[in-house]
């Protein structure tokens, strides 16, 4: 017969009662809850973490219609969306609306070649002067660290020289050199240690 497992029971003889969680609230909720504040907070600060060009030219295209249109046209034509619209559009005009050798596809697939590629220049520009405003501002950011860590390296040693200036005379930060005569007593007589080796 199997005798009972007495390792959970106190000293008094009452069994040991598993510790239940705070009224209201469910096992594992607290971690979950910290788990969620975590991500919540991560999610926040990767949102904010962004280059101040970048916001700044996202605030120029949204007061700016023309270049939000000039957006919305370029990032259509280069989805996928753009390649299954224009593949079906061919099919039925060549096949239904006009025969060979199709003059009037001809020039509308002209035209919208012309201002598509007008819209990538647009497109182009604007990321160029992106480009040139992040550099501008990273050399201004480098230059001002540059400046900063000059002055500090310039104020620590000047408060250095002022330290040492203010030691009272015979007083030094360094470690302190023995003495000729502490020196002295250290060493032993060459004539002492041959006395000694000669009686051994």
């Amino acid at each position: 017969m199997a005798k009972p497992d007495l390792s959970a029971e106190r000293p008094g003889g009452a069994r040991a009662r598993p510790e239940s969680p705070e009224r209201g609230q469910l096992p594992g909720a607290s971690s979950e809850t910290a788990g969620a504040g975590e991500k919540r907070d991560a999610a926040q600060a990767k949102k904010t973490r962004r280059h101040p060009v970048v916001l700044a030219q996202e605030a120029q295209r949204a007061q700016d219609v023309q270049l939000r249109i000039a957006d919305g046209i370029t990032a259509f034509a280069g989805s996928m969306s753009f390649v299954y619209l224009h593949v079906g559009l061919f099919t039925v005009w060549m096949l239904f609306i006009e025969s060979k050798p199709w003059p009037t596809l001809t020039l509308i697939v002209s035209l919208e070649a012309i201002f598509l590629s007008t819209f990538v220049m647009i497109g182009q520009n604007r990321q160029a002067a992106f480009q040139q405003a992040k550099a501008d501002h990273d050399f201004e950011e480098g230059e001002l660290e540059l400046k900063t860590n000059t002055q500090l390296t310039r104020e620590i040693h000047t408060l250095t020289t002022e330290l040492h200036d203010r030691l009272p005379e015979g007083r030094s930060l360094e470690r302190p050199a023995v003495g000729v005569k502490d020196a002295a007593r250290l060493e032993i007589p060459r004539s002492e240690a041959t006395t000694g080796a000669g009686k051994a």
